[in-house]
């Protein structure tokens, strides 16, 4: 092996599953091997989460099953082309799959840093799932790029562990900021308005979540616990506003699970001793959620219904996201004794198509109308805990867009 070139054929045999670092974390030299090699390998399977390359094409499905639990990045084109095999699950449960041997990880690619004087690689920017196929595969294939940032936590791999290396030197995949709508800064400002100071915080990625954070700078001493981290937390950092310091635990430090942002992020978090990766079966576990008792969940979705139940899965026949931590957030913080579970969504879908609807078209729900709380638009707050189905009607078409709610209400009582 020199530089990026691998033969695959010694580790990976037919019908081995393989998974592979997601996002920030994507391997992108041993990706583009297997793409290579792939029909000189038997036909394999190969677990992909978000990715934002768009390194895997329809056609790879030739000699590669894809396999994933929704679709995130630029992963749809797998989906419209019905060549990715979608397994509904929460995201916390993908170590569970694992084990189970229902996605049982046979080889793992995984991009690290170079090793440290102690003979340990770290992952990185990404710990999720990727720490626990580490630990469970028999056979860990590793990407050494020194441009990964040296992160403390659950992403530390002793060099023992690993079967083969290639060396790269690229930049880590970006996730770049984009400049938010009209809509989504009047959005940001009202879920900012409920975070109260001291509250520990979760959210998503996107232009919407970091339009949400952007708000939050006259707060006091916010503390994370969240499955990502962007960009968006380091400006909240700097400005003294995530202090950590009232948090029930992991009191002084940011708790994430992966890294998505660009090279500010990476450079920040780079022996950062206040920031902690953590593992899924950690940071989406419900009894460490449930000691986080001012959790406030901020997640987003497709749709919404008149009863509160969310879509964040599919809409119009088109598999578009994912359940991901969603669900366990968002029970967590219902639950919490001074948290909130706040959905975030524009009104309308960028064709003008209400995005708070009677029912939905492809009778998917992502998360029941029981843990639904504060729900969110350019039009305003609906609070849906202890609500009727009656009041819950009434709030969420007041929140619609005002050229929808007409039909709603006909809806509603028809």
């Amino acid at each position: 092996m020199t530089g990026t070139q691998i033969d695959l054929t010694r580790y990976v045999k037919p019908g081995d599953t393989i998974i592979i670092g997601q996002g920030a974390g994507e391997p992108q030299a041993l990706v583009q091997a297997l793409i290579e090699q792939r029909h000189s390998l038997g036909g394999v399977r190969v677990y992909i989460g978000a990715s934002y390359t768009g390194a895997f094409r329809p056609e790879h499905a030739d000699a590669i099953e894809f396999i994933s639990i929704g679709v995130v990045g630029r992963t749809a084109a797998l989906a419209d082309a019905g060549v990715l095999t979608i397994i509904p699950a929460h995201f916390g449960s993908l170590p569970m799959l694992m084990r189970r041997g229902v996605l049982r990880p046979d080889v793992v690619l995984a991009q690290m840093t170079p090793a440290n004087a102690e003979g340990v690689h770290s992952l990185g920017a990404v710990c999720d799932y990727l720490s626990n196929a580490v630990e469970m595969s028999p056979c860990v294939l590793a990407e050494i790029n020194p441009r990964v940032p040296f992160t403390i936590g659950d992403v530390l791999v002793p060099s023992s562990r690993i079967a083969g290396f290639v060396h790269n030197d690229v930049p880590l995949v970006p996730v770049e900021r984009r400049t938010p709508s009209s809509e989504e800064d009047i959005i940001g400002r009202l879920v900012a308005s409920v975070v109260p100071d001291g509250a520990t915080i979760q959210f998503g990625i996107g232009t919407l979540p970091d339009a949400i954070l952007s708000h939050l700078g006259d707060k006091k001493d916010l503390g994370v616990h969240s499955g990502l981290i962007s960009d968006a937390v380091v400006d909240l950092v700097e400005r003294g506003v995530i202090t950590n310091a009232r948090k029930e635990i992991d009191r002084g430090l940011t708790v994430a699970g992966s890294l998505l942002g660009t090279e500010r992020l990476h450079e920040w978090v780079t022996g950062n001793p206040s920031v902690v990766m953590r593992n899924v079966e950690y940071t989406h576990n419900a009894g460490v959620l449930g000691r986080l008792g001012s959790l406030h969940a901020i997640n987003s979705a497709i749709e919404i219904d008149l009863t509160g139940q969310i879509s964040a899965e599919v809409v119009g026949g088109r598999h578009l996201g994912l359940v991901g931590g969603q669900g366990s957030f968002a029970r967590a913080a219902c639950f919490a004794e001074q948290g909130r579970s706040i959905l975030a969504l524009p009104s309308t879908a960028k064709s003008g198509a209400t995005r708070i609807v009677h029912r939905f078209s492809d009778g998917i729900v992502s998360s029941g109308r029981s843990d639904a709380d504060l729900i969110v638009t350019e039009h305003g707050i609906a609070d849906l805990r202890g609500a009727s189905l009656v009041e819950r009607r009434q709030r969420l078409i007041a929140i619609a867009a005002p050229e929808h709610r007409e039909q709603l209400r006909a809806l509603a009582t028809s």
